[in-house]
């Protein structure tokens, strides 16, 4: 959201904010982009700036009141749509949650990780109330691809005949998981990877040490890389991590989270199969690299790994799994073409 000073959370955001203003003017947007440059963000902005009351504001102010309703997440005509699992983590979460609910055998329920069909149906019975402040009602649903398939089904109506003055921005990092029915009823704004020495910078203003080894290990995704720095994974770490596998030390994975230590042996192994078919690495420098290993075992690692990527939220013992590909990973690293 902006802020009462006027400037983006997220520097990258101003070129897309200012053409969206310019020229989306569907009663449903679709922001869409890799994961990790600011869909959320942008969808929030663009939802202040429809509900921003000063006048003749080419965006949102950040000052009037309506302005600060939305910073305070406490304005009447602006309903945030998430999955309870990220309500908290994103700053949304409200007394009365469903995450406090109990299971079928009266167990605490763990929040769902899907945005439900009886969440979809009282965002359609908001956006056909009457505005409370006169500019119109607006619902950001994020990430659009939560939405399981009855969800996307009863919002289909209301994208393809909205009530009144009611507009809807759908956020997502996966279009193509969306409904091609949700797809073709959205007006698409793209958002690409920021430019890699302004997301550097914006890295650094938040104490990332080497911030282009963390946006390169990361894909170039700025903010998944300011995350790695909030887990604990720092510049150093990752480029000890391709010696480290191949000499089958454990080390700190056993401290990160399953799903991240997966997704960063993946990045490993496209790399070390990068090279072994004689093209350079992507997430890593030459240099961190161990010496070219035999294709076909990197191949019947990556599928070892894309296995346990499946089941990386499993209640698993995370310490005998993570030992576990330690291991396979010593194993496919030394082989030798």
């Amino acid at each position: 959201m902006v802020g009462p000073d006027g400037a983006l959370p997220l520097p990258w955001l101003e070129a897309p904010l200012r053409r969206a203003l310019a020229t989306q003017r569907a009663h449903a947007l679709l922001v869409h982009g890799p994961q990790g440059v600011g869909q959320f963000e942008l969808a929030l902005i663009l939802a202040q700036a429809w509900l921003c009351e000063a006048a003749h504001a080419a965006r949102p102010c950040g000052q009037c009141a309506s302005c600060r309703l939305v910073q305070a997440r406490s304005h009447s005509d602006l309903l945030v749509l998430l999955p309870e699992a990220l309500r908290e983590m994103l700053g949304w979460s409200a007394s009365g949650d469903e995450a406090e609910g109990t299971d079928d055998k009266g167990g605490k329920r763990k929040p769902s990780k899907e945005i439900r069909v009886d969440e979809v149906r009282q965002a359609i019975a908001f956006a056909q109330t009457t505005s409370a402040r006169g500019r119109g009602k607006v619902v950001v649903i994020h990430p659009a691809e939560r939405m399981n398939g009855i969800s996307a089904n009863a919002l289909l109506k209301t994208l393809e005949e909205p009530p009144g003055e009611a507009r809807l921005v759908l956020s997502s990092a996966a279009p193509d998981a969306l409904l091609p029915t949700i797809r073709s009823r959205c007006q698409a704004l793209v958002l690409d990877l920021p430019q890699p020495a302004l997301a550097s910078r914006w890295l650094s203003e938040r104490s990332v040490a080497q911030p282009d080894v963390l946006l390169a290990a990361t894909g170039g995704q700025p903010q998944d890389a300011l995350q790695w720095q909030e887990e604990g994974i720092d510049a150093r770490q990752w480029l000890a991590l391709p010696q480290q596998m191949a000499r089958g030390e454990v080390g700190a994975l056993g401290a990160w989270p399953l799903p991240r230590v997966v997704d960063m042996l993946l990045k490993l192994c496209h790399d070390a199969m990068r090279m072994a078919a004689g093209a350079a690495p992507r997430y890593f420098p030459p240099s961190a690299m161990p010496a070219a290993a035999s294709l076909a075992a990197l191949s019947a690692w990556a599928r070892t790994l894309q296995e346990a990527a499946l089941n990386a939220e499993h209640p698993w013992n995370a310490g005998l799994l993570v030992e576990s590909l330690t291991h396979q990973a010593q194993e496919a690293l030394g082989s030798r073409p």
